[in-house]
């Protein structure tokens, strides 16, 4: 006995069926309607969607060569558990991350070897200047914040970045509806329409970045992006020196998921802009294939600021490259509800004055 064919509606999901009436498939649950043809063009083309094919080869970094490490140490935060490599001469005294103390942990070994570094081209100065730029014009910041608080201590640190690069084939079908209103003197009517639409093509992707430690907040990270790659240089140990470097705890390997959830967002939003003259469009299904994926093991340049006010750290980052500067800031609760307060007794007047002007 032959099993019977179902259709699922485009727009809900549920169960289409053959409405005599009509002469056409129809959705009992939101009435949507389409013909025989248009249900079998849509259930083909799904059925011939392929699944994302995201692979890469991730042989980043080389080995050290002999002696390349000698006077390298590494210092342990017993703390945060961060570890962070310094040349003997530079030393390390607190963790740049927390800024609890630091202890020497022993030579450095094991890791492998950058491929490539962007060093510092902004100093320390520049990075308590930025500080004093990013507090100016924050209307709800306390203003003891401003006065009271210090830097407890700048570290430049090189960040550990794990670079993809790849080329795709990428295939993205929408959900777009166009929605036409209009009213009587009984009722309001919407009517939606809905429209199953495509778009393919090939992206090329270099240099997508993922963050390779986890003591570093990935989304400070990507606050601080992005880092020009035309700066970056092969790997040399004399660009460590004066700076901190963090040790990856992260591998190439543990990255990919996050590269390809920053490729399949860029995919989305790229072929989003070409999807026009709808009031709504969602994709519902993403097909990404990647050929020559291969990562590269890098170095970013990032000024850490730490600073302490009532008792609280926080902690600021530069990009030592760009100068961009972010981090999060504390909220005067009082001047926010006084505003909030203002702003909602501003919009109460306007709402009265047009009711009166409409009522008359």
């Amino acid at each position: 006995m032959s099993a019977l064919l179902e259709y699922k509606c485009p727009c809900c999901g549920g169960k289409v069926e053959f409405d005599s009436g009509t002469q056409q498939m129809k959705c009992p649950y939101c009435d949507s309607e389409f013909t025989i043809e248009a249900m079998k063009e849509y259930e083909a083309a799904q059925a011939g969607e392929q699944e994302s094919s995201m692979n890469w080869d991730t042989n980043a970094g080389t080995e050290w060569s002999d002696g390349e490490t000698a006077g390298m140490k590494v210092f342990l935060c017993q703390s945060c558990g961060g570890e962070i490599i310094a040349e003997e001469t530079t030393g390390a005294s607190s963790c740049p991350y927390c800024g609890n103390p630091v202890v020497m942990k022993g030579s450095f070994d094991g890791d492998l070897r950058p491929d490539m570094v962007i060093p510092f081209k902004l100093d320390k100065k520049t990075a308590v200047e930025k500080l004093s730029e990013h507090l100016k014009g924050k209307k709800f910041l306390p203003k003891m914040f401003k006065d009271q608080n210090h830097i407890d201590e700048i570290k430049g640190v090189y960040v550990p970045f794990w670079l993809f690069d790849a080329d795709s084939d990428a295939d993205v079908r929408y959900e777009a509806v166009k929605e036409r209103r209009w009213e009587d003197n009984r009722y309001r009517y919407v009517e939606k329409s809905y429209y199953s639409v495509r778009r393919a093509g090939k992206i090329a992707f270099e240099h997508v970045p993922v963050d390779g430690s986890s003591k570093m907040e990935d989304d400070l990270m990507e606050s601080v992006e992005p880092f020009d790659y035309k700066d970056a240089v092969p790997f040399e140990k004399a660009y460590l020196s004066g700076y901190l470097a963090d040790r990856y705890d992260v591998s190439a390997e543990e990255s990919i998921k996050r590269a390809n959830e920053r490729i399949e967002e860029s995919v989305k939003d790229k072929f989003r802009e070409s999807v026009t003259g709808y009031d709504s469009v969602k994709a519902e299904h993403t097909s990404i294939s990647l050929h020559n994926g291969t990562a590269k093991y890098v170095l970013y340049p990032v000024w850490i600021l730490n600073t302490t006010w009532n008792n609280q750290k926080y902690t600021f980052a530069m990009n030592g490259q760009t100068g961009k500067f972010v981090g999060n800031l504390p909220l005067d609760k009082g001047a926010f509800w006084r505003a909030f307060g203002i702003w909602s007794v501003i919009c109460s007047v306007i709402v009265y004055i047009i009711k009166v002007f409409l009522l008359k």
